[in-house]
């Protein structure tokens, strides 16, 4: 009997001194961090939207681990070649080492995965639910798969998607509010338009193989709708809608200057040579033949700082909603 005694007391002793190490332990092991996924620039100037960007999330999140990658991978391609040319990187010094050594957001997952860091939030810093988007959904879900023999090694606690700057499908939060929010914050250039008593013409992306023109066409309505004394309209450089819809909508509304700015993140190749390029098959040049005044604004979203906060607030209702505790 006394010998049952001890062995009880002796298992219930070394049950009591390994519950903490084992709670430490699962502390220790738990681990957030954030990967911003842009789609990148080449451009240097327009490196700058995105470095608002990290630079916001830092601020907001100051002891989370804040990792950028790009989406492309032309962009990375071109990144990784002028990282190893001692000309150019001593032509611009002012360009960070981590946009030097740019990777793809699997890569950039797996080193902070390696890093113990298991519960992740890759934010989107695309404007609509489109390709890009999808795509980086579908890399998500393809870790998220990952199955182990042993549950305790699965890399990733949690590993989610935050929404773009318009929001996407779903039932947790409306897309329509998150298009009704980017138009309340993009104020400056209302303010802009009305000064020069323009028309305010947004270009953005688009895409030929996916109709992402609806969320376009749903911000600009609403655009129109809050701020009715400027007229608002949004054409694309792929798909729908594009600048011959912006042209005949310009024509019947009979006005005779235009603001024309790049509803993109980055004010990159496309606000450099489509918009505003010297070619005559840019958007500049069309405009300017048809007959209207064009002011060009070469600023990307991300240089104005209350878009960004877009991307900011929905990586933290995204923690929120997975009751993940950013600090």
């Amino acid at each position: 009997m006394k010998r049952s005694s001890l062995i009880f007391f002796t298992i219930f002793l070394t049950f009591l001194l390994i519950q903490p190490l084992q709670a430490a332990e699962r502390k220790t092991a738990q681990a957030n961090g954030i990967v911003l996924a842009m789609f990148g620039t080449t451009v240097e100037p327009a490196l700058q939207s995105l470095l608002n960007i990290r630079e916001a999330v830092e601020k907001a999140y100051p002891e989370t681990p804040v990792r950028m990658a790009f989406t492309s991978n032309i962009i990375r391609r071109i990144w990784q070649e002028r990282s190893a040319d001692p000309a150019y990187r001593q032509l611009h010094p002012e360009i960070p080492e981590d946009v030097l050594h740019i990777q793809g957001p699997l890569a950039t997952i797996a080193g902070l995965q390696d890093q113990g860091i298991d519960s992740i939030i890759v934010q989107s810093t695309h404007i609509a639910p489109a390709e890009e988007y999808l795509d980086l959904c579908s890399y998500v879900e393809g870790l998220v798969s990952i199955k182990t023999i042993k549950v305790k090694y699965k890399p990733f606690r949690q590993l989610l998607v935050g929404r773009p700057a318009l929001g996407t499908f779903g039932t947790t939060h409306a897309y329509a509010e998150d298009v009704r929010h980017a138009a309340r914050v993009l104020t400056a250039d209302i303010e802009l338009a009305r000064k020069e008593q323009a028309a305010l013409v947004y270009m953005g992306h688009g895409n030929d193989h996916f109709p992402s023109g609806g969320p376009y066409l749903e911000f600009a309505a609403r655009m129109r709708e809050f701020y009715p004394d400027v007229l608002t309209l949004i054409g694309t450089v792929e798909g729908f809608p594009d600048l011959d819809d912006v042209r005949a909508q310009l024509k019947k509304a009979g006005v005779k200057r235009v603001v024309l700015k790049p509803f993109m993140v980055v004010a990159g190749d496309h606000a450099m040579n489509d918009m505003a390029g010297p070619e005559d098959d840019s958007w500049l040049s069309i405009l300017k033949k048809d007959g209207y005044e064009v002011i060009p604004v070469s600023t990307g979203l991300g240089e104005d700082p209350a878009f960004v906060q877009i991307y900011v607030s929905h990586i933290g209702e995204t923690a929120e909603d997975a009751d993940i505790s950013l600090r």
